[in-house]
């Protein structure tokens, strides 16, 4: 089994570094032509997809939309247990705005957000289940970056520790119990493209 892990495209409160967390922020121009660049990656590359499955957010479900249909394979239903981290009372926050409200440590108090654990038990419950639903299947996934962190996180703990960035893949292999990381967090298609403009 191949899963291809894929954060959504970029928002306009990624670009201006506002936390998205559940609210629904829809792709804006740049994270369509992010999806259409990672697109025509997969199409010229060796593994062959079968579906599309994400979290349902919009940003989520319009990236995996743009995918499914350059590669001509099904969207699925979403899952909500790939839906991206509550942060409660931060959402929608800047950086600068977060840190004048509760300091820099303002990750470590209580503002209402789903805690790490909980992200990773839903991060791994649903990778069980892709397994045991679809275990001789590539599948594609997309989802959010906190989620795909502490999933990264669980599965190879101090070995993931870059921030996911917009439109990276990720891809693990599952021949038995284990998961092994073939790639992870590459966004060479945006590299290419951004070389040559």
């Amino acid at each position: 089994m191949l899963i291809g892990l894929i954060r959504h495209g970029l928002t306009d409160w990624n670009a201006v570094g506002r936390i998205q967390g559940q609210s629904d922020i829809p792709l804006n121009e740049e994270g369509r032509r992010q999806a259409r660049l990672l697109a025509d990656r997969l199409k010229n590359e060796q593994e062959h997809w079968d579906f599309v499955i994400t979290s349902g957010l919009s940003r989520a479900q319009e990236t995996g939309s743009i995918l499914a249909d350059a590669l001509g394979i099904p969207l699925l239903d979403p899952d909500s247990r790939i839906v991206e981290r509550s942060f409660g009372q931060v959402e929608g926050l800047t950086s600068a705005e977060r840190e004048a409200r509760w300091g820099k440590d303002w990750i470590l108090q209580d503002l209402g957000q789903e805690t790490e654990e909980q992200l990773r038990s839903r991060a791994l419950s649903f990778l069980e289940e892709m397994k045991k639903k679809y275990g001789d299947s590539h599948v594609l996934v997309v989802s959010h970056g906190a989620l795909l962190a502490q999933m990264y996180e669980a599965l190879f703990p101090q070995q993931c520790t870059e921030r996911i960035g917009n439109l990276s893949l990720t891809i693990l292999e599952n021949h038995t119990a284990e998961w092994k990381l073939n790639l992870y967090n590459c966004t060479r298609h945006l590299e290419y493209a951004s070389k040559e403009n």
